[in-house]
Parts: C-alpha cells; structure tokens; sequence
C-alpha cells in the first residue's frame, strides 16, 4: 500500500473522530448525557451505532484473515456474531431497557437489591471490556504498521490517546454520532473493494484456486520471516534464501528442501518461485496452523477436537452478545422497551448484511496473499489486496480506503468498550464526583489494555475477541435470562453463578493467553470454555438459589413486573419506567 495515500487516509478518520467527538462539549451537560445520553436516542441513530461500536478489528480484519487460514470452520464466527443479536432481541432487549439502569452493575442491584452483586458484577465488567480491548488495540498496530511501517506499539498508543480524548469530550452523547458515522465508514470500506475485487476476481482463468490444498504461489514472491518459525513441507520445495535455514546461512543461494519439518531463522528472507507450494506454519504444540483440508468442515488442522472447537465456538458468539457491557449500554440510551427492540431489529439487519463481505476477503486472500500464510500475518488481508489484485492508482485509493475503515472499526469499539469501562470505574471504583471522575476513569479505562496488548501480541484478533465472548456468555447470559426470567434469583445465587461461570472462564482464558499447555484435551477445554463454563454459570446460579430461597429480594414482584409491562405513552396516570 502506498504510504501517503494509507497516511491521509487515516488522518482523515482520526481528524472526523475528534471533531465529531467535539461536539459533546456542547451538547452534554449532564451525568445522564455522559452515560446514557439522557435516554433520548431514536432506534435507527442507535442502531447505526451499536453496529459501529460492535463491528470490531475482529470483524473488520480478523474473520477474513481466520477464513483464509484455517476455512470454512471460521464461518461459524460471522454467523454466531449476527445471531447473537437474534438471542438478545428475543430475551434481553426490552425487559433492560425497562429496568431503568445505566450499567450491568446497575441492574444487578437494582434486580436483587445487592451491593455485593454490583461489585462481583462491576469487576466482571472491567474485566470482560478490558478483554475486549487488547485485539482492538493490536488492530491498530497491525493497520498503521502497514500504512506507515511504524512500530505496533505505536499504533495501539494513538488509538488509546484518540480514543480518550473523544470518550472524555461527550461522553454517551457524542460517542453516538461517532459511532454512527464510524459505522458507515467501514460498510463502505469494505463494500465499495469487494466490488472492485470480485471483477478482478471474475476476470482470472483460475477464480478457484482458493480450494487448492496446500496452497501455492501464484508468481514469484518474496516472504521476509520477523521471527523465527518451523515449517511443514509435503513435497521437495526450491527456493532462494537469505538468511538462516536449519542453522546454515545463505547468501542468496539456491535452498532445497526435503519433505519434513524446517527451522527458518528471524529476519530470513526466502524467494519462491511461481507454483510452488506454500509452506505450513507449525506452532509450538507441533500442530499445523493451517486447516487439513480448506474447503471441507471439521476437517482437523490446527485443533485437536474440531467438532469440540465448533460447538465452543457457537456458544460463545451466540450467547456472549447479550453479556458484552459495550452492547448493552447502548439498549439504555432508547426512550423505552419498544424502541429498543426495534433498535436490535435494525441491528440484526445491519450487521448480517456487513458479514457477508469478511469471508469473501478471506477466500481472496487465500488466492493471491499466500504469502500471509506463511508469515502467520492473515489478519493483513483485508489491507493488502487491493494492491494484489487491482494495483496502481486504483489500488492505492482502494487500499487507503479499507485502511480508514480499519481504523474507525478499532476506534469505534475501542470507544464503546472505554465508555462502558469508564462507566463502571466511575460510580464502583472512584469517588463519585461526577464527571470530572468519569473523564478520570476514561483514562485509566484505556491505558491498562494499551500496556497489556504489547505483552500478548501473538494472538490472532479474532481468537482473542472468542476468548471476550465466551467471559461474558458464562457470566451475563445467565445473570441477565434468569433475572429477567425467573423470579426466584436470589443475591447469593448470582454472585456464586458470576463468580463460578465467569470466573472459571476468565480463568481458562488467562491460562490460554499465557501458553502453558499447547496440545490435546486440556488446551482444547481451556481455549473454547463456554461449552462448560455457561452450564456452570446456569447450574450455580440455580442451585445456589433455590438453597437460599429465603433471600429473595422484597422487591422482586415490582422488579419483575417494571421488566415485564410494556410502557404506554406519556400522559395523565401513565405507567412509566425511568
């Protein structure tokens, strides 16, 4: 990608984000501007920005980049990502508008009359947008290394800056203009390529090359290696190396390779020529990271248990939407239940029409960016064909374009996790002054993720926003259906079935990150928890209630009834929520 055009092109996104973020100055005046826009947001407007907010870097760069490494397994990301907005419509979006609360510790109180439900919930909350917050991050250095080769770090630091900067400015108000806009930027983005990119595509006399297994060259290429790396080869391969292979250095000189596993050294740069087989990475636990067999499901490849991986998979991404705190802020900015539901109507709509276009990124790279297969650098794809496939000027714009779109996908959600986390911090953590102390909490919001993503930067960012989904299905999701649904929740219940379901799955998820174990069952269980973790969460939740059914709250019956009546309109003796 040519760097000025990458440069302006972010530029622009950034300057757009300030200077609509600005606005708040001037429109918010009030704790509840900050936090939930004074409940005054019509649903088409919230619509726009819950789609903003949700459609991430693992969205945006992350899905493609998953579908042409490991196939078609990696659709059930796209699939569960829009679904899980099905579940929220159902059983979540207008009982928690109506609840009257601002935050997910809000309604934990106000539901079961709990102060300690509100801290075990607050922690959870930090915990799950911090999470979140990391990929995020890491997108913002793999775009703006791209677009202007400087170092990663220094990306995730500019987004953080920007990202403070406008959260503190308005708050909910003006994030909700920001977010709407940075919604129609990134289907944009991405539409307006794919278009470009599908004719390029049509015109080829091999359009199916992506389901070639392994993948090959298509001309001569160049792979530059950062880190060192092991590779898997099935055939004698040939190439030109500089650098170190199998601990020999090369000099420009002729590699032949035998089939079986190479170590390729740090900044090695190999030259292969056009249809020769594309090298499979291997990981440390010795698996192939690339999929047995691209194009055929649950075909093995990088996991162990691929049915296993599926069904974890599903339901993280199905019941993890209803408990990520970014989202839900959002249902308390409608005027009432009825418009929240048509605000997730609209959203299901939005956000399935973005996910058709990810996987056609995925199926393209494959074709003509196999060399990301190699570097393990997928999440580029997206960035980097519209100069493999359209070129010159044409493709330069074209890039410049997905790499604004790129930058509002990490700035928008990276916003909307800052808001629902400052949120938290402010009322649960600090003194409560107001907004003096949520701008305060914005920024401590913000800098913790900003110095963790640098540690973690291995993780794939679609994998690593899974890992956020699959906390919050095992903590919210049964906090939210069953003290929606169910009467009988106790206090000691949901704190146990937080601390047993969430915690667990924090737990796995930490280990994971941290890598101690590589292979078989237990990497499995602990990569993809929420198969066991929200059965646990239910299961606790339950039991520790019906043991404790002397501490229902007094209140529940009022509770229940303000979830479950429907608002009439505003006039003399009208039932109305807060």
């Amino acid at each position: 990608m040519n760097q000025t055009y990458g440069i302006v092109a972010v530029s622009a996104a950034v300057v757009m984000t300030l200077v609509i973020g600005s606005t708040g100055l001037r429109i918010s005046r009030t704790t509840s501007d900050f936090y939930v826009a004074s409940r005054t947001v019509p649903p088409y407007l919230n619509a726009m920005a819950v789609s903003g907010e949700y459609l991430s870097a693992a969205s945006f760069l992350g899905i493609a980049g998953l579908v042409a490494a490991q196939g078609v397994d990696m659709l059930w990301f796209p699939a569960g990502y829009a679904a899980g907005y099905l579940v929220l419509l159902v059983f979540v979006a207008a009982p928690l508008r109506r609840s009257g609360a601002y935050t997910l510790p809000d309604f934990a109180e106000s539901r079961l009359e709990s102060r300690a439900a509100r801290r075990v919930a607050s922690v959870l909350v930090v915990g799950i947008g911090w999470l979140y917050l990391i990929p995020q991050l890491q997108g913002a250095g793999l775009t703006l290394g791209l677009v202007t080769s400087a170092p990663r770090w220094l990306g995730g630091a500019l987004v953080a800056v920007v990202v403070t900067l406008a959260v503190a400015a308005g708050g909910m108000r003006s994030i909700t203009f920001v977010q709407a806009f940075q919604y129609c930027l990134k289907l944009t983005a991405l539409l307006v390529p794919a278009i470009f990119l599908a004719v390029a595509w049509h015109g080829d006399p091999r359009p199916g090359a992506a389901l070639d297994e392994p993948p090959t060259f298509r001309e001569h290429t160049q792979v530059t290696v950062e880190g060192t790396l092991h590779i898997r080869i099935q055939e004698p391969l040939r190439a030109v190396a500089d650098g170190a292979v199998d601990g020999k250095d090369y000099d420009d000189g002729r590699l032949a390779l035998d089939p079986g596993v190479h170590e390729i050294s740090a900044g090695t740069t190999l030259r292969f020529p056009p249809k020769a087989q594309v090298p499979e990475r291997e990981t440390d636990g010795g698996r192939h990271a690339g999929a047995s067999s691209w194009a055929a499901p649950l075909s093995g490849g990088r996991d162990d248990h691929p049915l296993y991986t599926t069904y974890g998979l599903i339901c993280a991404t199905f019941l993890g939407t209803m408990g990520l705190p970014h989202v839900l802020v959002r249902f308390y900015t409608n005027p009432d239940g009825r418009a929240a539901r048509r605000t997730t109507v609209i959203v299901l709509a939005m956000v399935g029409g973005f996910y058709l276009l990810p996987p056609l990124y995925g199926v393209l790279g494959r074709i003509y960016a196999p060399d990301l297969l190699l570097t393990g650098n997928t999440d580029a794809a997206v960035l980097v064909l519209p100069e493999r496939l359209v070129g010159g000027v044409g493709g330069n714009l074209l890039g410049a374009l997905i790499a604004a779109g790129a930058c509002a996908a990490f700035l928008s959600t990276a916003s909307g996790l800052a808001m629902s986390v400052a949120g938290v911090l402010s009322q649960d953590v600090l003194p409560s002054l107001g907004v003096r102390h949520f701008r305060l909490a914005t920024l401590l919001a913000i800098a913790v993720p900003a110095v963790v993503s640098v540690a973690v930067s291995g993780l794939p960012v679609a994998n690593a926003v899974g890992l956020a989904f699959a906390v919050a299905a095992s903590s919210f999701c049964p906090l939210l259906m069953l003290g929606i649904w169910w009467r009988g929740l106790t206090a000691p219940g949901a704190i146990a079935g937080l601390l047993t379901g969430g915690g667990s799955a924090l737990t796995a998820v930490a280990l994971t990150i941290a890598g101690p174990l590589r292979d078989g069952w237990a990497h499995t269980l602990l990569a993809w928890p929420a198969v066991w973790s929200v059965p646990l969460g239910f299961l606790t939740m339950i039991l520790v209630s019906l043991a404790t059914r002397d501490r229902i709250p007094d209140g529940t019956d009022a509770a229940m009834a303000r979830l479950h009546l429907p608002e009439r309109p505003a006039g003399p003796g009208a039932f109305t929520t807060r």
